[in-house]
């Protein structure tokens, strides 16, 4: 059966995960595109797929046919694919040892690219302060292009992890261009366990925080450029504290 009605109640439902609360309360979100929908099924994150009339599903899993009009209705893209899949949120994990800390970053995009760079330089856990962008908001999940499933991430109160870290001995970096330290400078035994803190775009990291930092790192660069886009910054720094060791 083809669905065809917006009034239909699982279209309705879909519609519905577009926004956070719903998100929150069903414990589901959207991926958009072939890709998307690969990275979750081989990481056991499908659990149905939205097909467009004419489409063909690739995998053993619950499926629902809609019309073009029905798609492009759910969708979050002006010129929708013709696959979608409904996909449980990730799982509750244990804190690694190569920790990236990502404070009120409100940019999806940002949000994106940070997590595509924490996959690319072996970071193994990713922890959002509670007033981040929502993970599964439909722009930060199609700017990850499916990384958001090859990492752990958590969210959690900072005010209460931060000293948590501390109780572990974990060292906290925070990025700090005053009285900082050159990234490029650390040893190589400095690379193994850390929890690297980025901050708000506009703000950087709040100052509370940084008080509580072990190290704060900067990257040497040309006078002329007064700041980074926190989104590069944290891929350099990723990139410099990579264990070459490993």
């Amino acid at each position: 059966m083809v669905i065809t009605s917006f009034d239909n109640d699982k279209v309705k439902y879909l519609k519905k995960l577009s926004k956070k609360k719903y998100r929150d309360l069903y414990n589901e979100f959207l991926v958009e595109g072939r890709h998307l929908v690969i990275e979750a099924y081989k990481h056991n994150m499908l659990k149905e797929i939205i097909l467009c009339e004419g489409e063909v599903t690739p995998f053993d899993v619950p499926y629902t046919v809609v019309s073009y009009e029905v798609m492009k209705k759910i969708s979050e893209v002006e010129t929708p694919q013709k696959i979608m899949g409904i996909c449980k949120k990730l799982d509750d994990t244990t804190i690694g040892s190569r920790i990236l800390l990502l404070d009120e970053i409100q940019d999806p995009g940002n949000m994106g690219t940070i997590i595509r760079s924490a996959v690319a330089f072996d970071i193994d856990t990713i922890i959002l302060s509670k007033n981040c962008v929502d993970l599964y908001n439909p722009k930060v999940v199609r700017s990850t292009q499916g990384m958001l499933f090859h990492i752990p991430i958590l969210i959690y109160d900072f005010d209460e992890l931060l000293p948590m870290l501390k109780e572990l001995k974990i060292p906290i970096y925070a990025t700090r261009v005053e009285y900082g330290t050159d990234v490029s400078t650390l040893k190589e035994d400095e690379k193994k366990r850390f929890a690297l803190l980025m901050g708000n775009e506009g703000n950087g990291v709040h100052p509370e925080y940084l008080e509580l930092s072990d190290k704060n790192l900067y990257i040497p660069m040309s006078n002329e450029v007064e700041s980074l886009n926190v989104a590069i910054a944290t891929s350099i720094l990723l990139y410099e504290l990579r264990n070459k060791d490993e």
